[in-house]
């Protein structure tokens, strides 16, 4: 093993990850010309709601697990340990509350958009902002999604980055446009098993070159790179079980309760029950992809130990580090290296396919439809051109990620955190605050989004003007006679800590979801008690969870187990609603009175914002 050879690829590597790139074009060519040819919206945008748990689930996982987590985990981990694996403990709450709360919500008001929820709920303004604020986030994100494999193919190849960047973006929007939501699912099933195998591959070696998995246990145990449960409540230190395993949890919520891309595959489910199934499904699955991860970045630092290939210029950002290990350490068996890169490379294609599926829903439901009238035919093609249009511009955003001076792995849970946090503050006020209204909830929106960039823009500048750069969390080693991991405490010096400004800028990425939707929500309750609280019967039915009902039903059922064969007491259900001129007739019946809306097939939207 040579570290400081070239390394190149084989013909056999090039013809794998040639192969792999024409079986995820193949699958979105498939369903582009079979079953209805995508010719109405209902089967582009939904796969005409009629896709099983377990696709979805591997879907869901990839559409925001793929290169980003492929390159930035196991850098992560073989630079500062096994600190991060505790981001696994958000997933119990990130996964429960959307499976139990948002999912029924928004299943049973049959929407199209998750941001029609916010004009029955609020009104069209509302909605709009809403619309224009996702779109903002996904168009930056994706721009991360198609720069992080074309930085890999040009660090193992010397291919050319923006020809790669390109080359990404072009192939991922021709079979998202063709092949709709279901090409994009099925593509994600198949990519990530290629992802899976092709990590288990590297790690499976890797381990063999490091002289086993006893000999890889002692080299990072001895090198401090087995983290114990760092309990520091200090929010500025980077990574900390709190900031991990609470801060998580509301970035976990921002993907999986109120993101399109995801909402739209729990709304292609056949039934409520399997769109919840398949948010249970996520959870193994993200454990498996984050173990994988961690394990990879532990089996680098057993084989490289402290003489880093960053350090020694072999390679010029950490971020390239785990392609640079796969080529180090696989050379001599020619094919793995394509089946890795390829992996990568597809795993990149599912995060951006989702985005422009959803961003042209979002566009054509939210904000065309509503304005101009047009048939089923033109209303397919114009979100097919949308596809591609979102395509194009989103490749401008790759140079943008180019000049962050942050991992890709930060810079994308910093995006979903500034963008994607205030949207979860704003559907946190309408799903759980009754009294909530809509001057409250846009001037809510305007606060967090404020909030979000003062400290997520502040902090960037900050950490581009100094020359220091902040210590990173120390790390405990765990010995053989007490394997039980102990609570730590980091020792830290007042005279070194952040204060005024500067420790607000210094506040961990992984809050920023926390601080900005809390911001959204007691903005949000302020203003609308000085203008104002809705009443009521001006809430639509459905739109709003019945948290107290909820707590106290199963309380009841707690305290008196004989009473869980008879029903709570009726609730009475807010009456109709008028939207856009069109009233809407409530469908109440004693059997919605059990929960906050019955799951019939009886749409919940005006049809003129139904595509």
């Amino acid at each position: 093993m040579d570290p400081s050879g070239p390394k190149y690829f084989t013909i056999i590597d090039y013809v794998i990850f040639a192969l792999l790139l024409v079986a995820s074009m193949s699958i979105g060519l498939y369903y582009a010309f079979t079953g209805g040819r995508q010719s109405t919206t209902q089967e582009f945008l939904f796969a005409d709601r009629n896709m099983k748990c377990l696709p979805l689930s591997l879907s869901l996982m990839a559409t925001f697990q793929s290169a980003v987590a492929v390159i930035g985990t196991p850098a992560e981990v073989y630079a500062n340990g096994t600190q991060y694996w505790f981001i696994g403990c958000s997933y119990i709450l990130g996964l429960l509350i959307p499976a139990h709360i948002f999912i029924p919500v928004f299943y049973r008001l049959h929407l199209t958009s998750v941001y029609q929820y916010l004009e029955l709920r609020f009104c069209k303004a509302v909605r709009i902002c809403g619309t224009v604020t996702f779109i903002f986030q996904m168009v930056i994100y994706v721009g991360v999604g198609i720069y992080t494999p074309a930085l890999a193919l040009n660090a193992v190849t010397g291919f050319h980055l923006w020809g790669a960047v390109l080359a990404t973006g072009l192939v991922c929007t021709v079979y998202t446009a063709l092949g709709g939501l279901k090409a994009v699912v099925w593509t994600d099933v198949f990519q990530t098993v290629v992802m899976f195998t092709g990590q288990l591959a590297v790690i499976i070696v890797g381990v063999q070159q490091a002289g086993g998995p006893s000999e890889v246990w002692v080299k990072v145990r001895d090198g401090g790179r087995i983290s114990g449960i760092d309990l520091n409540p200090d929010p500025t230190v980077r990574h900390t079980f709190w900031t991990l395993g609470v801060g998580g949890v509301f970035l976990m919520l921002s993907l999986y309760g109120v993101n399109q891309a995801q909402v739209q595959r729990y709304l292609s489910s056949r039934t409520e029950k399997e769109a919840v199934m398949s948010c249970y499904m996520v959870f193994p699955c993200l454990q498996v992809a984050l173990m994988l991860s961690c394990l990879m970045g532990l089996v680098m630092y057993a084989c490289y130990g402290n003489n880093s290939p960053l350090e020694q210029q072999y390679i010029k950002s950490k971020d390239q580090m785990v392609l640079y290990f796969v080529m180090d350490m696989l050379q001599n068996f020619p094919g793995l290296p394509g089946l890795f890169v390829a992996c990568l490379f597809s795993a990149s294609l599912s995060t951006i396919s989702s985005a422009f599926n959803s961003l042209a829903t979002v566009t054509m439901v939210d904000l065309i439809k509503p304005h101009y009238s047009m048939t089923e035919a033109r209303a397919t093609l114009l979100s097919k051109m949308l596809a591609l249009s979102y395509g194009i511009i989103c490749l401008a955003m790759a140079y943008v990620v180019h000049l962050m001076n942050s991992s890709v792995l930060q810079a994308a849970l910093s995006i979903f955190g500034m963008v994607g946090g205030p949207l979860l503050g704003l559907f946190c006020l309408g799903i759980f605050f009754p009294c909530a209204n809509s001057i409250g909830a846009v001037i809510g929106l305007a606060a967090g989004l404020l909030v979000a960039f003062w400290v997520g823009i502040g902090g960037f500048l900050a950490r581009m003007s100094s020359s220091v750069v902040p210590p990173f969390n120390s790390t405990v080693a765990v010995t053989p006679d007490n394997i039980t991991i102990t609570a730590v405490t980091a020792v830290i010096d007042a005279a070194s800590r952040p204060v005024g400004l500067d420790g607000f800028y210094s506040l961990s990425y992984m809050w920023y979801s926390a601080l900005n939707s809390s911001t959204v929500v007691v903005i949000g309750l302020i203003i609308s008690f000085m203008t104002g609280p809705t009443k009521g019967d001006d809430v639509a039915s459905g739109t709003v969870y019945p948290v107290v009902r909820t707590a106290r039903s199963l309380l009841y059922k707690l305290v008196q187990p004989s009473a869980c064969c008879t029903s709570p007491p009726e609730q009475k259900i807010d009456g109709p609603k008028e939207i856009n001129g069109n009233v809407k007739e409530d469908a109440g019946t004693p059997e919605e009175t059990e929960t906050f809306l019955s799951s019939n097939p009886v749409s919940h939207v005006e049809q003129e914002t139904s595509v």
